[in-house]
């Protein structure tokens, strides 16, 4: 198996597989039910009509069956969402400002770029603002996206378990070029995070100065 950028990405492709699978399933028996109905039922010269009478069982099944698959889709599904939502101590902070059509990252000690850079197995949590309009900060390698509204602040949490840069881009349609709306999260070692940064980070974020 492939390793993944963060544990969340198993999870969601997991759930996505699962309701594929469930839909395909249901698709192909349906389909099946409705060629059989076709031939057995297609009308004959001659063919007397009769009424069909209810069954409270096939009733019962086909009421209960969709229901409890969709409740599983609906708790493995939030199970996942629930895994970018909880935060675990003293994650390291950066905040992310939203505006048209850019984004930018402040760090604790004052930086800020325009390019998300974070060390490697390190829980992070990123701040969402927007100055302007409402934005939505999105990393697909990650699966996991998240609004930036304007007025109030929003967060997401990822724990990057893999080094390489990926793609950030702008989910939430906001105005002439939108399409136009992307930068990186490069994930770096531990010692060239601290030289990119310059200086001592990971005491900081231990003792909850970022928090």
């Amino acid at each position: 198996m492939y390793p993944t950028p963060t544990a969340h990405v198993d999870n969601v492709d997991a759930v996505t597989l699962y309701i594929v699978i469930a839909s395909v399933i249901l698709l192909v028996g349906i389909t099946a039910v409705m060629i059989y109905f076709v031939f057995k039922y297609n009308r004959k010269k001659g063919h007397q009509p009769v009424d069909i009478h209810g069954n409270i069982w096939l009733e019962i099944t086909w009421i209960v069956i969709p229901t409890l698959l969709v409740l599983s889709m609906f708790y493995y599904g939030y199970t996942s969402y629930r895994q970018f939502r909880d935060v675990p101590d003293n994650p390291f902070v950066v905040t992310a400002i939203a505006r048209q059509w850019q984004f930018t990252f402040e760090y604790p000690n004052g930086r800020k770029t325009d390019t998300l850079y974070v060390p490697i197995n390190t829980p992070i949590k990123l701040k969402l603002r927007s100055v302007d309009v409402n934005h939505s900060l999105y990393i697909p390698a990650f699966r996991i996206k998240m609004d930036c509204l304007n007025g109030k602040e929003n967060y997401m949490y990822f724990l990057p378990r893999e080094i390489g840069s990926y793609d950030i881009a702008c989910a939430e349609y906001c105005g002439l070029n939108h399409a136009h709306m992307y930068t990186k999260v490069v994930v770096v070692p531990d010692a060239e995070f601290t030289t990119w940064y310059g200086g001592v980070w990971r005491q900081q974020n231990e003792a909850g100065v970022t928090k």
